[in-house]
């Protein structure tokens, strides 16, 4: 069995056509709907539409919705999907074709076009280039909200996964770090019908901090150690610069050279986390 988790946040006026495009692609799935505490009936229409509902009492954020209909999947394989009517129902067979070619995890992987203007392009196009320096794989759309995996190995991470936006990050670097293996297959996306429910600045800043979080999920020494690098050169240089010129070592040398010493050893000491962060129960 299939199940199709479809967060959704006040989406009265989408989440109908979502549902019964759904079901018209994948006609005997265990269609959930997390209602993430709406005001407008959201969870009223779907369930109208024949969709199981979960209703948050309130709202808890998109990751948290995720991890709800996760929990309750029925299905081997699950689907995640946007409730705002983005995302094509049509994509979901040819994802899941991917999962029978060996794959744990395919994502639907946005264009250009695909994208919410060219703030979004450009910021999704950093998220990729760095987490595919990170882990050594080419990731096509670090943030896409379409993806198929199987369920049982998208649990073994639901810890992890943030409350609000950004899960597709953590259980992308999660999937990776565990060498479960993700194909990306292009997608064409709709223009979203409504307000989107991210914020420009808000969210900007807590994107821009996913730029060092997913060095630090994945793999930290490859952030720690260039940093690290970088403060021992300077205090070399500038030990170097104070013996030629006056003779001695400065307060400033020890201060560098202690502080590449502290870093690298935080880096150890964070890798060992990590490693424990992702080792399999049982």
């Amino acid at each position: 069995m299939i199940s199709i988790i479809i967060p959704a946040k006040n989406e009265a006026g989408n989440i109908a056509a979502v549902v019964r495009e759904v079901r018209m692609h994948v006609p005997d799935c265990d269609l959930i709907v997390v209602d993430d505490g709406s005001d407008d009936g959201t969870a009223a229409v779907a369930r109208a539409e024949g969709a199981r509902v979960i209703s948050h009492p309130c709202s808890m954020g998109n990751g948290a919705a995720i991890k709800t209909g996760a929990r309750a999947a029925a299905g081997d394989l699950m689907v995640c999907m946007d409730g705002d009517g983005q995302h094509p129902a049509g994509a979901i067979p040819a994802l899941l074709a991917k999962l029978d070619q060996g794959f744990d995890m395919a994502v639907g992987a946005r264009d250009r076009k695909g994208q919410a203007g060219l703030g979004r392009l450009l910021a999704n196009f950093s998220y990729n280039r760095i987490a595919s320096w990170v882990t050594g794989f080419p990731i096509a759309d670090l943030t896409s909200g379409l993806r198929v995996a199987r369920t049982d190995k998208f649990r073994e991470f639901l810890h992890l996964l943030p409350n609000g936006f950004s899960y597709p990050t953590t259980i992308t670097m999660a999937f990776l770090r565990s060498a479960y293996p993700i194909a990306y297959l292009p997608v064409d996306v709709r223009p979203r019908i409504g307000r989107s429910h991210i914020r420009p600045i808000r969210d900007g800043i807590r994107f821009l901090l996913i730029i060092f979080k997913i060095a630090t999920l994945y793999s930290p020494l490859k952030l720690f150690v260039p940093v690290s690098a970088l403060f021992g050169l300077g205090g070399m240089v500038n030990y170097g610069y104070t013996y030629w010129n006056e003779g001695r070592f400065t307060n400033m040398s020890a201060l560098l050279l202690s502080a590449s010493v502290i870093v690298f050893l935080i880096g150890l000491i964070s890798e060992q986390i990590t490693a424990l962060m992702y080792r399999r129960n049982g």
